[in-house]
Formats: C-alpha cells, sequence, structure tokens
C-alpha cells in the first residue's frame, strides 16, 4: 500500500507541548501511527538531536533519526507539529514548527531540499505558524507529495 509522504493525519495544530523533548515526541508519534516507521524510529530521533540539534532557524526545527535508522523507516513520510506559543530547542531557540521527517534510502535528502526550499521563505513559516486548518499547511507543502 503507497501512503502519501504527507497527508492531514500528519498535522498537528496548537500542539501545548512544553519541552523539546515532547515536541520531538509528538512528532515521532504521528510518523509511528501513520505507518511510516516502526516505533524504535523515535528513540532515534532523540539519538539524532543528541548529536547536533535540528533546530534550522525561523521557528523551525527537523527532527528525523540517525543515519542507521532507515533500516526503521517503511516508507517516507513528513509530520507537521504546529506550536504557536514556541517550544525552547537550547541557547534561546524557539520552535514553532517542527518537521519531522523519514525517508529510505536517500529519499530523505530530496524531501528535506524541498522542505527547505518552503521554510527558507520566512512568509511560508508565518502561514504555518498562523494556519488554522491542516489543508493550509498542505497547500504550503504541496510541492513535498
Amino acid at each position: 500500500m503507497i501512503v502519501a509522504v504527507l497527508k492531514k493525519e500528519n498535522i498537528v495544530l496548537g500542539a501545548d507541548v512544553k519541552t523539546k523533548e515532547e515536541a520531538i515526541r509528538l512528532a515521532g508519534r504521528i510518523l509511528v501511527e501513520q505507518g511510516y516507521v516502526e516505533e524504535f524510529y523515535i528513540d532515534k530521533m532523540f539519538e539524532r538531536e543528541a548529536l547536533t540539534s535540528t533546530y534550522m532557524g525561523n521557528f523551525v526545527a527537523i527532527p528525523h533519526g540517525t543515519e542507521d535508522a532507515k533500516k526503521l523507516v517503511k516508507q517516507a513520510g513528513l509530520s507537521i507539529v504546529q506550536v504557536p506559543h514556541g517550544v525552547d530547542f537550547g541557547a534561546g531557540n524557539i520552535v514553532k514548527i517542527l518537521i519531522g521527517i523519514a525517508g529510505k534510502d536517500n529519499e530523505h535528502l530530496e524531501i528535506l531540499s524541498k522542505v527547505a526550499i518552503v521554510c527558507s521563505e520566512e512568509e511560508n513559516i508565518q502561514k504555518m505558524i498562523a494556519a488554522t486548518t491542516e489543508e493550509e499547511i498542505l497547500q504550503l507543502l504541496n510541492e513535498v507529495k
């Protein structure tokens, strides 16, 4: 069965998370529940975060698993977690949009580059932070499909 890389069910709006760990766990949980990755992938997301922050600037973090986590990926997928009040990713870096990524082989690089293009425009980030429906975010990221 082929599942879309990003669909409405992969998006959580208005998440009320208090810590970076809660935020990453939520982004990973979506990937698990929607069938993209095995449960252990979430641990690999934390492992990756411990190596170096996935904070990208512009209120965006892109948590993903380590290189060896690819074997836990069933198929490529994205999760989007909107945290309107923000969550501290350390060093005063506030994240309001988390984009969880799971990719097989080198798919994640292609997905990451497409996401980066969208996120490079501050206007797009502001639209994602202000979005009130999943469709608004899907429309902004439709190039990633």
